[in-house]
């Protein structure tokens, strides 16, 4: 992988952090040696915070695979049909091993990776408490294990490096690792975390305890050890106040980056810096390529119509959930000042198509600029509904209709409700399967547009049916046999024969 070549056997290029508040600002320091930077855990800390501001790069979690996830599952198609072939690949399953998408975001994940492992690997070098050097390290491991959870559900088989790359040739001719083998490492990394993370951090961009049990539990229920997934996950539900954690009372609340700072339900967040960005870093394009295009509402821009759900999205979401009203625009203003509905966005756009479209990440966008690429969202890729859910849902795989999972459900629905008395409370005394299904629909709904939708549909192995004809998304492309998996990046096939074969139908 042409990205670890960067790292010399000397020499390592190190990144300081500042963290103020929840956001994660990135300025270079320079180029030493490890064991000339290594005295402290504040310089453990500057790395690691290097691993995390990696995250929010345009290459990562700013457009690449956040857009590439958004766009794989059935809750958002293409609106604009003239955007970048790359995407229109992902989204209707004919992308090749030299998509865009992914020889973008691979790299990136092997650099977040590697900055974890340069932390991890040169801990040692720290002459202080060891405690007090594991609460630190135990980030860059959260990390690691984070980045590498992406990569093996999107890819299966992967190069597997937990070291500290000091010269190309270490890994020039590494071989895949097996996805179980993975995922057995991704354990051990989260289990070192959850023993040595605090259990409050100053701001949820940098992993606690329960962030660590939180994933914990998402990768057991993804590998179907269910006693293990619930274990974990009520292990933090169990201690929500010494977590600090609670559900939001306003369910739009998660989206306002003007109420980051006060929030209760995220166990870890991807910060964004809005217009104080430097340079690649804290580059958010989901904000626009999910907004409307022509839309004047905002004073930093219009959307792009990209990333837009299907009608059906909308139709078959009862208007009574609040969680429709969060999380879907249905009206748009144009440039001089009318007010036009869903069903009239192209008389003001030729670009915009007559569907809602995603209001999660354009609505509240804060500081922001350049429509809205420069925003200060905080993304949330674990909050404690998840957890919730990850609870019933295998609560309910041990014993089937379970009442405690039906009361998990339950206190989401309390707030979804608002000012309605929709959607009602789950009866207790449903079968497994009866549950199971509201469970999953809970899921869709309630992390609608979070980026969760693909992994559900492969873990579950429904991708036959929501793409089908009575899908969401009719995906008449759809290949069970091959699409449940994304193609290895075919450059890095030809430098490293050893990654050969691709996956299966590429």
């Amino acid at each position: 992988m042409k990205i670890m070549k960067k790292y010399k056997i000397t020499l390592l290029l190190l990144t300081l952090t500042f963290l103020g508040c929840s956001d994660l600002e990135e300025q270079p320091v320079g180029v030493l040696a490890p064991e000339s930077f290594f005295k402290t855990t504040a310089d453990l800390q500057a790395v690691i915070n290097g691993s995390f501001a990696g995250l929010s790069t345009e290459s990562f979690w700013g457009r690449k695979l956040s857009l590439t996830l958004l766009l794989r599952g059935d809750m958002a198609d293409i609106g604009d049909q003239g955007t970048s072939g790359r995407r229109r690949e992902v989204n209707n399953f004919t992308m090749a091993d030299d998509n865009g998408m992914v020889s973008a975001f691979w790299p990136q994940a092997y650099s977040i990776i590697g900055t974890a492992n340069q932390a991890i690997s040169n801990a040692n070098l720290i002459d202080e408490e060891e405690s007090k050097v594991n609460e630190v390290v135990a980030q860059a491991y959260f990390v690691r294990a984070f980045t590498y959870y992406h990569l093996v559900r999107l890819f299966g088989d992967i190069p597997y490096i937990d070291f500290a790359v000091a010269d190309a040739a270490d890994i020039a001719t590494i071989s895949k690792t097996p996805e179980d083998e993975v995922y057995a490492n991704i354990i051990s990394d989260l289990m070192f975390a959850k023993q040595w993370l605090p259990n409050i951090q100053p701001s949820s961009a940098l992993p606690s305890k329960a962030t660590a049990a939180a994933y914990l539990a998402s990768v057991y229920l993804t590998t179907k050890e269910y006693q293990n997934a619930a274990t974990e996950a009520q292990f933090v539900i169990n201690k929500e106040d010494d977590f600090d954690l609670a559900l939001e009372s306003d369910f739009q609340d998660l989206f306002n980056s003007d109420k980051t700072a006060g929030l209760h339900e995220p166990l870890f967040s991807i910060d964004y810096v809005g217009q104080t960005r430097v340079g690649n870093y804290g580059q958010d394009y989901i904000a626009p390529v999910t907004g409307i295009r022509g839309d004047a509402s905002y004073d930093y821009g219009e959307g792009w119509s990209v990333a837009v759900p299907s009608l059906k999205v909308y139709n078959t979401w009862d208007g009574r959930d609040y969680r429709r009203a969060v999380s879907l625009d249905t009206t748009a203003t144009s440039k001089e000042g009318l007010v036009y509905p869903y069903t009239e966005f192209e008389d003001y756009s030729d670009l915009a198509v007559n569907r809602p479209h995603i209001a999660k990440y354009y609505r509240n966008a804060g500081l922001a600029g350049n429509n809205g690429r420069e925003s200060s969202n905080n993304y949330i890729p674990m909050r404690y509904a998840e957890v919730l859910l990850i609870a019933a849902e295998a609560l309910n795989e041990i014993n089937g209709g379970a009442p405690e999972a039906v009361s998990y459900i339950n206190r989401l629905r309390d707030r979804a409700r608002m000012e309605t008395m929709y959607p009602m409370d789950v009866p207790v005394g449903l079968s497994q399967e009866e549950l199971r299904k509201v469970i999953i629909e809970e899921r869709r709904l309630e992390l609608a547009f979070e980026f969760k939708r693909w992994y559900d549909i492969k873990r579950l192995n429904i991708g036959v049916e929501a793409f089908g004809i009575n899908g969401l998304e009719p995906q008449p492309n759809f290949d069970e046999s091959r699409d449940y998996l994304l193609p290895l990046p075919g450059p890095e096939l030809a430098r490293n024969p050893n990654l050969l074969p691709n996956n299966t139908g590429y």
